[in-house]
């Protein structure tokens, strides 16, 4: 009998079941990281029930080696020093390579007690933590060894290999690599993180990373009507079944187009969907100026638009000597492009003011608007009638 336990396992040597039980088990690690480390515990973006709770930090200690304190911290501390020399992970700083390769061992070096004391607050302190999550961290994962052999054999030890490789590859390595190196960009958030994918389900959600540094507090991670988080999905589920509550979700930009001048309700209603506004213009006003310069251009002046969109909506401090250069050659040559990026710039200013009085916003946006439609440009003439139209009621 246990002879052929030791050879089959329990469940036996089946490749569907082990299949079933590869695809089960890494989805519930990165269902963890996703729901519990990072939407619950480092955003507060919703709440769980206890029991979720500590079903979460249970598998967590099982499949990955980490405890709630450690990843909250360090992730916290992603978002507050992103893409600079402190950032724990950014492959702008370290390297792709690096970031690709060590992602595990990033989180190890990170984890010191500065960074746990600053940034740890909030995360569990009761007798498990203290006594066995914490400090026998490594047991966990030599217990889900004995479980896989126990369940298939020896070949357990393979279905335990891919799930340790499982979270320092895609959730440390891909989001962290990848989620700031390559893919596509909603927001022109201020450091570079892109969504790799609009279909977030391999690795639960997180492949919309841009959506995420862009709202960090939003417990939905998708935004564009094509995009799709499955963390998301189970979220819903849990809520409908009373476990989960969500607490904030990105804004949804609303507009009243009975609306005839800029009033407070819209100045306001323009800051808390800057983001929002920001992708309008340039989709609305940015991109139809560069087809349109582009096809007056003349041939010396053509290379100058190949990576014009990047060059005139990307953050300063995202781009390299050589961009910065492009752009104030592709600005000095063309004095359309200049005034409209002359006018982004100073939304920008606007937005990163935005903790001044209502009245003072206002006064701000209105000069603003006064001087697009004066520009003769209209497309700016146009951008600035939108914005009156935006409003904070929702019915």
């Amino acid at each position: 009998m246990w002879e052929q336990i030791w050879q089959q396992g329990l469940l036996g040597t089946n490749f569907w079941h082990f299949l079933a039980a590869l695809l089960i088990m890494t989805h519930l690690t990165i269902l963890s990281v996703t729901i519990y480390l990072h939407r619950f515990s480092a955003h507060r973006s919703l709440e769980l029930h206890p029991a979720v709770q500590h079903f979460f930090r249970f598998w967590v200690w099982l499949t990955t080696a980490q405890s709630t304190k450690e990843w909250t911290a360090i992730h916290r501390k992603h978002h507050a020093k992103c893409e600079t020399e402190e950032d724990p992970h950014s492959p702008v700083v370290k390297g792709l390579r690096t970031v690709l390769l060590r992602g595990a061992e990033l989180y190890r070096e990170a984890a010191t007690e500065e960074t746990l004391k600053k940034y740890g607050n909030g995360t569990p302190d009761d007798w498990l933590e203290r006594r066995i999550y914490t400090p026998h961290k490594m047991k966990g994962i030599f217990l889900l060894l004995a479980i896989d052999i126990l369940a298939f054999g020896p070949i357990g030890i393979t279905l335990w290999a891919v799930q340790m490789l499982w979270m320092p590859v895609f959730a440390a390595g891909v989001v962290n690599g990848l989620g700031h190196y390559w893919g596509y960009r909603n927001f022109e958030c201020s450091d570079a993180a892109t969504n790799i994918s609009p279909w977030g389900i391999i690795i639960g959600g997180e492949e919309l990373h841009n959506n995420h540094h862009t709202y960090p507090n939003s417990a939905k991670l998708s935004v564009k009507p094509w995009e799709f988080d499955i963390g998301w999905m189970w979220i819903q589920i849990l809520s409908f079944f009373k476990l989960a509550k969500v607490r904030k979700v990105a804004p949804i930009a609303v507009k009243d187009s009975s609306k005839q001048a800029l009033d407070l309700d819209a100045a306001k209603a323009a800051v808390h969907n800057r983001f929002q506004i920001m992708s309008a213009y340039t989709k609305t006003v940015i991109k139809p100026a560069i087809k349109e310069e582009r096809a007056k251009a003349s041939d010396e002046l053509q290379r100058l638009f190949n990576k014009a969109k990047k060059v005139l909506c990307r953050d300063e401090n995202l781009l390299s000597d050589k961009y910065i250069q492009q752009r104030d050659q592709l600005l000095d040559s063309h004095d359309m492009l200049s005034e409209i990026y002359k006018k982004k710039q100073e939304l920008m200013e606007i937005w990163a003011k935005r903790s001044k009085g209502g009245e003072e916003l206002l006064n701000a946006l209105k000069q603003w608007c006064h001087e697009a439609e004066q520009s003769g440009i209209d497309r700016l003439k146009e951008f600035a009638e939108q914005l009156k139209l935006y409003t904070l009621k929702t019915a």
